[in-house]
């Protein structure tokens, strides 16, 4: 930012401020004014951010151009502290305060008694500071503890005693972080925790334009955008929100996860840490696994959906898969970093971690509903690439009529046919197993999974497009899919697993 007359940094005084013409703006047209800006020159003013287009962006434009206040709701993992954060890019570059000013008072508007002091004792020449557009954002997260003095400011009796002022002067106050934040952006995060009558001070702050002290009332008109967080059932239901304060949020905005799968696989290719020494690539499928964990669990009757399943869930997850990767090629150095599915695996702590379980879920287990979880969405991917592996008993009689049902073996007697994948489980239902380790080179996982009669046939018709990495990942992919609908078994070894028959699993 640069005045009609001079630069910033060559204005330092109150003479030098009025001569270059600089008019003193609220926070709030601040805000609006270069939001203005932007909408017409067609600038983004928020990065990183997906998803969020049609949605919540133009909920909180509208908000900011109606000069609100307003609260982002929205479960874990929904970017609402860095879309406040983010507000700060539409303040000006750099604004002028009264040198030492307490409150940073506008050098044409002083609030403070030392600010007004100064100007009383300097006139023109008082000195000017220039403040960052950064240094006017403030954030503060509610919990129990959080007190008067730290949101509003407390009496200092050692200052009163030190200049010898009565403990009703405003000049014996220590501010808190909501004055201190006068000018700028003050985010209050997760609301709901903040104690009944703190929220009673924020309330006097956005209304009456008052702050009382241990019952010594101060008059300061601060000029403050308030945002606040909060998760929505904390908001709506636990009761801990006064109703004036609620009244006097000017805009509710509403978040939310993911809508895509792009939209989600762009988010975690954004934030995950994939600076590896030796790059790795994930391919697509590999991707929309890892992000379907997400999407499945926010589905699951053992997770607690009040809770939410955060966005970092799939971002943890491929930091995890891409490790797992990377320490396989660190203890085998002729091995290609190529994924295989028993690094989906080591996404286990990330699911564990982040699902909050119902009752149903504490029964069952941290770690077998993770595994259900994964489990799931390796079988949901593989039915988009893929044939599906049971065929509808209509579809059969449709073939039948055709002349064209000329199969004779024993699935033909169920009530759903297998298609494509007849001789992958004849193999396994006529004694056949399969043992994959956790340290086998490329090449024994190649030939231990070519053993497998039709398997990679059925790989090569349905995903020819592959690299033969891809292609190799894909042969186990199709085997843990027919465990999935418990057509074979899967066995847990000590660094390995074993395929076979289910029943003879189930006898055994």
């Amino acid at each position: 930012m640069t005045t009609k007359s001079l630069p910033i940094d060559k204005i330092r005084t109150l003479r030098q401020l009025r001569e270059s013409h600089w008019r003193s703006r609220s926070i709030r047209e601040e805000l609006r004014d270069n939001l203005i800006s932007r909408l017409k020159q067609g600038k983004p003013w928020l990065t990183g951010i997906v998803g969020y287009e049609e949605s919540v962006i133009p909920q909180i434009e509208t908000a900011i151009l109606s000069r609100h206040n307003f609260i982002l709701l929205g479960l874990r993992g929904q970017a609402k502290t860095r879309i406040v954060r983010q507000l700060t890019d539409l303040l000006d570059e750099y604004m002028p305060v009264v040198s030492e000013s307490p409150l940073r008072d506008d050098p044409l508007r002083p609030l403070s008694p030392p600010a007004q002091r100064a100007i009383e004792d300097h006139g023109d020449d008082t000195p000017i500071e220039w403040v960052h557009r950064s240094e006017r954002y403030h954030e503060k997260l509610a919990t129990p503890d959080v007190t008067i003095a730290d949101m509003i400011g407390d009496i200092d009796p050692i200052k009163a005693a030190r200049e010898k002022i009565d403990l009703g002067d405003p000049e014996a106050i220590h501010f808190g972080i909501v004055p201190r934040s006068n000018r700028g952006l003050f985010v209050l995060n997760e609301l709901p925790d903040l104690q009944p009558r703190i929220q009673v001070g924020l309330l006097n702050i956005m209304e009456e334009k008052d702050i009382q002290i241990r019952g010594f009332p101060l008059r300061i008109p601060l000029d403050l955008l308030l945002c606040f967080t909060a998760n929505p059932e904390d908001y709506t239901n636990r009761g801990n929100i006064i109703t004036p304060l609620k009244d006097r949020i000017d805009s509710q905005i509403l978040t939310h996860y993911p809508r895509t799968l792009d939209d989600s696989i762009t988010i975690t290719r954004q934030e995950a840490w994939t600076d590896r020494p030796t790059p790795i690539h994930l391919p697509r499928f590999v991707e929309e696994i890892i992000e379907e964990i997400a999407f499945v669990a926010r589905e699951s009757d053992y997770v607690d959906q009040a809770s939410g399943v955060s966005q970092r869930l799939p971002i943890r997850a491929r930091e995890l898969v891409l490790s797992s990767i990377e320490r396989r090629v660190l203890t085998n150095t002729d091995e290609h970093p190529a994924p295989r599915l028993v690094d989906l695996a080591a996404a286990l702590p990330a699911v564990t971690g982040r699902v909050e379980l119902v009752y149903e879920g504490e029964q069952e287990g941290p770690s077998i509903v993770a595994n259900k979880l994964i489990g799931r969405s390796i079988l949901k991917v593989f039915q988009r690439y893929f044939p599906p592996i049971y065929e509808p008993r209509a579809e059969r009689s449709k073939r039948a009529s055709f002349g064209l049902d000329d199969t004779g073996d024993s699935f033909e007697k169920s009530e759903t046919v297998p298609s494509d994948y007849r001789d992958i489980l004849s193999f396994f239902s006529s004694g056949g197993a399969l043992e994959l380790r956790d340290d086998m080179s490329r090449v024994e996982y190649e030939t231990a999974l070519a053993s497998v009669p039709s398997l990679k046939e059925l790989i090569e018709r349905h995903f020819s497009d592959a690299t033969t990495a891809e292609q190799t990942f894909a042969m186990e992919w199709a085997l843990e899919s027919l465990h999935q609908v418990s057509l074979i078994a899967k066995q847990s070894l000590d660094g390995g697993i074993r395929f076979a028959d289910m029943l003879a699993d189930m006898l055994s």
